[in-house]
């Protein structure tokens, strides 16, 4: 999938990163979502190397990462501290500016690196979100039924630990498929390695971790930068124009409330826009980035 890039684990003050690196120009980290792992790239990372010098990597807590122990208060698992993560990495590789392209999860990651290293983010693309605070605000019914990952994953343990260790396929297919508009964009093999990295109890815990954090810190976190802190790089907002975001929320207004520079718009796909319209999402990226 990752043909001409290389592998590398790199070790951070709080664990490991596993990831890919390729290309030539510009350094850009991208950053996965919930199922995934840094895979989820496989077809734009090799036409973003075309320009650009291309970080993939796993998210701590996901795929190959490491999965360090947890505490009462979620700290480890905040976007906080695994933004920080991301940045000893591209440090280690020799980068201390670049870009960054999150989608999902990994988007989280970066506007909250954008915020916390202003002087490390150069161009920030969030990829079918808007920020974490502004989507709890914004919550109601129907927001409890679209976006039930949120609240099950962040009940108390081990609840969704035990009930997901049962059956790792079905949650993982579930995500895969009703958040996506095309039903053959996941081969069998990539749906199996995904669904396999959720077969490690380690893994289940920390990304239920992920969403603890998220209700409790990541929350605070964004309440206290509102209108205090700004994003200050170009900010690219890309989202499914037949999902729940489109239909919710202007994903413009809301990150014009964050960055004085954003642009963006729809991409005719589901959720998983990297993998369901990866030319789309490539050249807008490039457009962007370059």
């Amino acid at each position: 999938m990752f043909d001409g890039f290389d592998e590398f684990d790199i070790a951070t003050s709080a664990t490991t990163i596993h990831g890919r690196h390729g290309g030539e120009g510009e350094p850009v980290l991208l950053l996965h979502g919930i199922p995934e792992t840094h895979l989820m790239w496989h077809h734009v990372a090799p036409r973003l190397a075309e320009r650009l010098t291309v970080v993939a990597t796993d998210l701590r807590g996901f795929g190959d990462s490491g999965k360090p122990p947890s505490t009462p208060d979620h700290a480890p698992y905040s976007m906080r501290e695994i933004a920080r993560d991301q940045i000893e990495v591209m440090q280690t590789l020799g980068y201390d500016r670049f870009m960054v392209v999150g989608h999902d999860r990994g988007a989280r990651c970066a506007y909250r690196m954008a915020l916390d290293h202003p002087d490390a983010v150069t161009r920030l693309a969030v990829l079918d979100i808007i920020p974490t605070g502004d989507t709890f605000q914004h919550a109601d019914k129907d927001f409890s039924l679209g976006f039930w990952v949120w609240s099950f994953l962040a009940a108390p343990e081990p609840v969704p630990e035990h009930l997901i260790a049962q059956a790792p396929a079905v949650m993982v297919d579930y995500m895969l498929d009703s958040w996506s508009d095309r039903p053959d964009t996941f081969p069998a093999d990539l749906r199996a390695v995904y669904t396999d990295k959720f077969r490690n109890p380690d893994t289940i815990h920390a990304i239920c971790e992920e969403y603890r954090a998220s209700v409790t810190l990541d929350y605070e976190h964004d309440e206290a930068d509102r209108g205090k802190r700004r994003i200050t790089c170009p900010v690219l907002a890309l989202w499914s124009r037949t999902g729940a975001f489109a239909s919710r929320y202007q994903p413009l207004e809301v990150w014009r409330a964050w960055a004085d520079d954003v642009e963006g718009g729809p991409i005719s796909a589901g959720h998983f826009l990297a993998e369901e319209a990866p030319e789309e999402t490539a050249r807008r990226l490039l457009e962007f980035l370059t």
